[in-house]
């Protein structure tokens, strides 16, 4: 349990802290570690972005690259023994938070290939592949909100895997996330599962919300257009929360619950601040609720560490104000289905760009291995 004051009155108000970032350095050097220590990080999450800049960094790959050159691996394989091998280790430091917590925190995620975005099928088919290379009961399988990954998501959880849903930015898709959520736990149930084995969070995307509506703000222009600025992101996530409270109070989630079914937790992602406007601590201070993840970039979890403002409770209570705004931004023309619309559709594509960029990556890295086994290979023989 860390000493630091903000990050401890998180703890105590329910607010689990995780790390919105992995890469092979962190875990060779220690650095996840005493983030763990210090900083009161319980589990990790990532994307193919944060693969991406981790592998484009430094040369602790190139073990791996040299001996996947030799073996003729092709890059899709390389990416995913990379990928698998740094969660899985990653998984084995967390796994004294995983037993502690009874599977609650001490998670690390890994992502669905984003290709498979709006393909049901397939994002099973790796969701279950992605599961068994991990090989450790404290990973979780990313896979997005979209309108094909609904069933994906149900599919995979009644196999007793357990999911962390990304790329959630309405709150009707939301909604629906919750019900393929209790659906899979209502199959898994069917096949003979332990219900108590599997864990799952919604990632209730923040940040992104206020870039878009902020920018139809500004094109608008007025006094009040102003006056509503950096407030969408919030009120959006407060009434996601609303939205779980009502969900997660139901008889069908009763039965379910009955029967030692764990409910999925809200998780506030995309937290980093974007606007140097507003303070770099907002998406944290404002979204403080029981039975919440909120995972981090490390420059935001330190900005908290080193000023934030724990107040206790800053979203039960307040949910009538947060309709208020996305009434507020409704009446100036600003239409939310069309901005959350948009914000799925780019988060997708942004995942699809950072994915290729890593493939592109890890092909370079490998032709230069091969090169560098081939090269080894014509000097011992001479």
């Amino acid at each position: 349990m860390t000493e630091n004051a903000a990050l401890k009155a998180l703890a105590d108000n329910g607010v689990s802290v995780w790390l919105d970032d992995l890469s092979r350095e962190r875990i060779e050097t220690g650095n996840l570690q005493e983030l763990i220590d210090d900083k009161g990080v319980v589990g990790v999450t990532t994307n193919p972005s944060i693969f991406q800049a981790a592998l484009a960094k430094g040369d602790r790959y190139d073990a791996d690259l040299r001996k996947f050159a030799a073996e003729g691996k092709t890059v899709d394989e390389t990416v995913f023994a990379l990928t698998t091998s740094d969660v899985q280790r990653a998984c084995d430091i967390l796994r004294p938070l995983y037993d502690s917590t009874n599977g609650v925190d001490g998670r690390v995620s890994i992502e669905v290939d984003p290709r498979l975005a709006h393909e049901t099928a397939k994002t099973v088919e790796q969701a279950k592949e992605l599961y068994a290379a991990v090989d450790r009961p404290n990973v979780l399988i990313k896979i997005p909100a979209t309108v094909e990954g609904l069933p994906a998501i149900s599919q995979t959880l009644a196999e007793g895997i357990s999911v962390n849903v990304t790329l959630i930015f309405s709150l009707d898709r939301y909604r629906g996330v919750m019900n393929a959520f209790l659906t899979g736990l209502e199959q898994a149930r069917e096949k003979g599962k332990d219900l108590s084995q599997i864990h799952s969070v919604a990632s209730f995307f923040v940040s992104r919300v206020d870039t878009e509506v902020d920018k139809r703000l500004d094109a608008i222009g007025t006094d009040e257009a102003k006056a509503l600025k950096g407030k969408a992101a919030v009120a959006n996530a407060r009434l996601a929360y609303q939205a779980f409270e009502e969900v997660f109070a139901t008889p069908r989630w009763k039965n379910l619950a009955d029967d030692g079914a764990n409910a999925q937790r809200p998780l506030w992602a995309s937290t980093g601040v974007k606007d140097p406007a507003y303070p770099d601590t907002l998406y944290v201070t404002e979204l403080v609720a029981p039975h919440t993840v909120n995972t981090m970039p490390e420059k935001t979890l330190d900005a908290v560490a080193d000023h934030g403002e724990i107040t206790g409770d800053t979203v039960t209570g307040r949910y009538q104000d947060a309709g208020g705004v996305l009434d507020a931004l409704e009446s100036l023309g600003i239409s939310y289905a069309d901005v959350t619309a948009q914000l799925e559709r780019e988060g997708v594509e942004k995942f699809e760009v950072s994915w290729g960029e890593l493939l592109d990556e890890a092909q370079s890295d490998l032709d230069l291995a091969r090169a560098d086994v081939e090269q080894s290979g014509k000097q011992a023989d001479q």
